[in-house]
């Protein structure tokens, strides 16, 4: 039973955010009154940033890997 993904590592999980976040966001702009939507969208932007911070400091070629792939920085 080989894992297609390991879903440990930072990358992953910051891609798992990365599709929640759009998820979310999608949803806030035909719902604006859901705050709790919202609170939970500030929560998952804080992660992501948490690890895009660490993943920076420990392996800055797979942070700008990762960042390319999915176009978070202009």
């Amino acid at each position: 039973m080989a894992k297609k993904d390991n879903t440990g590592s930072a990358s992953v999980q910051i891609k798992g955010f990365t599709a929640r976040i759009k998820s979310i966001t999608e949803h806030l702009a035909t719902m604006r009154k859901d705050h709790s939507s919202r609170r939970g969208l500030l929560n998952l932007v804080s992660k992501r940033r948490k690890l895009l911070k660490y993943l920076k400091r420990t392996n800055p070629a797979e942070y700008l890997d990762t960042v390319n792939k999915l176009k978070l920085r202009k």
